[in-house]
This record gives structure tokens, sequence and C-alpha cells, in this order.
């Protein structure tokens, strides 16, 4: 067991809202005594944070499908961490787990809001990358609602990504054909070398994105995963086979819009194509997670899934990995070393 050798805990708030791009002055860094349990619950020192887009959108005050973030107060965050204290039977000191802890080094949680990490199943990381929230976004959002059969042209946007990278292989290893768009030529090498997609579109390399989504996919697009909206979902849209499954799990591109993107309805595209189009919060299979980790950890233990982590190191630093990632200058899954275990 890890003893408390510091003697505050650092965390970063919200110190303004932004308006379009997210800048450094919306945040501060803040000391604070570090925090004891009370009944039910434990104390955690976090070794790795998420960074995800969704954080983008609760930094607004605007209705959303969960609350802002609230001024002066600790940004929310997934994080995997050591449990220093306990005031619940289920945890004790020492296990590793992952949960909402926020953007801080201390935090204290619910017993009943932490699981677990079982450490034979990899890095412990992964507890907030593959075998978390953004393998089981793409885990069911793919194979709950996308419902692949083999040879169906599948659609990805941000493929490289966190969510998109896992969706692409989920949809090889269920016989599908896979296009990918991402926004560099790294990226596209690595989707078509390591993760096996078919065909990758740069976007920004595209005069007319349109006419490449058609040639990469000449039968139409049988599931669109929608990650990233904007001008890429438009050209997805516009090619939609008959009775296309669409998807939607973000829209990355519009998130630090200062205004809302202005695009096609795609209201005749759904039409033509008899479309289903479905939106979804991971959470809705919250109960069946066990069942999606333990599938996803067979795959990477049998070399059937590759995934990458783009970790940076110190507290910090999440800023600027929050500014870097909805830029998209990440290479996989965001994260942050908060400390060495």
């Amino acid at each position: 067991m890890t003893k408390i050798t510091d003697q505050t805990s650092k965390e970063i708030i919200l110190a303004s809202r932004p308006v379009g791009k997210v800048k450094k002055s919306d945040f501060q860094l803040r000391e604070v005594p570090i925090p004891n349990p009370g009944p039910g619950e434990v104390l955690v020192r976090l070794l790795y944070l998420s960074i995800d887009p969704y954080m983008r959108g609760r930094m607004n005050a605007g209705r959303s499908y969960a609350p802002p973030f609230e001024l002066g107060c600790v940004l929310g965050g997934g994080g995997v961490g050591e449990v220093i204290a306990s005031k619940h039977k289920s945890i004790s000191s020492g296990d590793i787990v992952t949960g909402d802890m926020g953007w801080r080094s201390y935090a204290i949680v619910k017993a009943g809001a932490l699981r677990k990490i079982d450490e034979s199943l990899g890095p412990i990381s992964y507890g907030v990358s593959v075998l978390g929230m953004p393998g089981m976004t793409a885990y069911f959002g793919l194979l709950e609602l996308g419902k692949p059969k083999p040879g169906d042209t599948v659609f990805v946007s941000a493929a490289a990504g966190a969510v998109g990278s896992l969706v692409g292989q989920i949809a090889k290893i269920s016989g599908c054909y896979v296009v990918g768009t991402v926004g560099s030529n790294d990226k596209k090498e690595y989707c078509l070398s390591e993760l096996g997609f078919d065909r990758v579109i740069n976007y920004r390399e595209s005069e007319d994105l349109n006419e490449q989504v058609l040639q990469a996919c000449p039968r139409g697009i049988d599931i669109n995963f929608e990650n990233v909206g904007g001008v890429v979902g438009d050209a997805a849209m516009r090619n939609l086979a008959f009775r296309a499954r669409v998807v939607v799990c973000g829209f990355v591109s519009e998130y630090n819009r200062a205004n809302p993107y202005i695009g096609p309805s795609h209201l005749k595209d759904i039409l033509v194509s008899r479309a289903t189009v479905s939106g979804f919060l991971v959470t809705d299979w919250l109960q069946e997670w066990p069942q999606g980790i333990a599938r996803m950890a067979n795959w990477l233990k049998n070399g059937e899934i590759a995934f990458k982590e783009d970790i940076s190191n110190g507290l910090e630093s999440a800023p600027k990995v929050m500014m870097d990632m909805l830029d998209g200058q990440n290479f996989g899954k965001a994260l942050v070393k908060i400390a060495e275990r």
C-alpha cells in the first residue's frame, strides 16, 4: 500500500466558460488539503486521468445529455487510481479502481461508483481506455446499434481515435468492409497497416470529400459510425446504402465552434435510404459492461485488436492535452499520467 507523502492535493477547476476554442485561461490549478473519506467513501490517489471529447460540451452552460461543469469547481473525468483509505467493506486499501474522479490528484468517491480493475487483463490504464468507456462505446455502439453483418460497408470518422480505431477493428472481426477518415497521413498509414482498414481518407487533403467517399464505398454505407459531424458527416450521409444504420456517437468537429455548424438537414438522405438513425450513450449498457470488457480483453489477448494510448505526464499538462485532442493532434487515447504507482 502506498502511504500519503503529499501535503496537498492538486486539482484543476473551470475558471471560465470557453467561447469557441478552449484556452489555457479557461483552467486554473489550485492546491487543497487532502480530504478524509466519510462512511461509504474511499480516498483514491489518481494514477491516470482520461481526457475525452465529451468534456468540451460540459464546459458550456447549455442543456446537454450531462450536467455542465460548474464554474469554480473541479472538472469531472474518468480516472484510474489506488485506494489509500476506505470506509466501505467492498473496497480495501491498495485496490486499483476506476470511476469518475475528476481532474485532481486525490479524490473522495462513493464506493458504489467505483469498479475494481482486473490487472490480469492488461495495463491499469486500460481501465479508462480500451477496457473502459471508449472501448465500451465502440463495442456496444457498433454491435448493438450498428448490427454489422458480413459484407457490410462500415464508415467510421476519427478512425485513428480511441473509439474509431476500435469500431473499425470490431467491424473487421465481424466480416465487414471498413472505410475510415482521419486528419493526417501518419494516422492514415496506421489505420491501414496496423488496424487493417480497407480504405482510409485523409479529409484534410481531399478536394472533393463526397467523391472520395463515393469511390471508397461504391455500394453505399451500411453503417455510418459518426464521431465527427461537419463536412465529414455530410459526405457520409450523402452516401448511405438502403436500410443503412447511422450510429451517432459524437460530433467533435463542432465542439470548439463559437457558432453551430449549418449544413444540409439530410432528411432526404434518410428518407431515400430508409435509414435508421440512433443516438446513444455508453452508460445505456452499463450493466452489460462486464461481458463487453471480457470479450474485448480476449480480442486483445489473441492479437485481434490493437490499441494506442497517447500519454502525457503531470496533472498540469491536462489542459493542453484537451486542447490538442480537440484539434486532432493526439494519436490514440488521450491520457494524463498523474503519479507513479
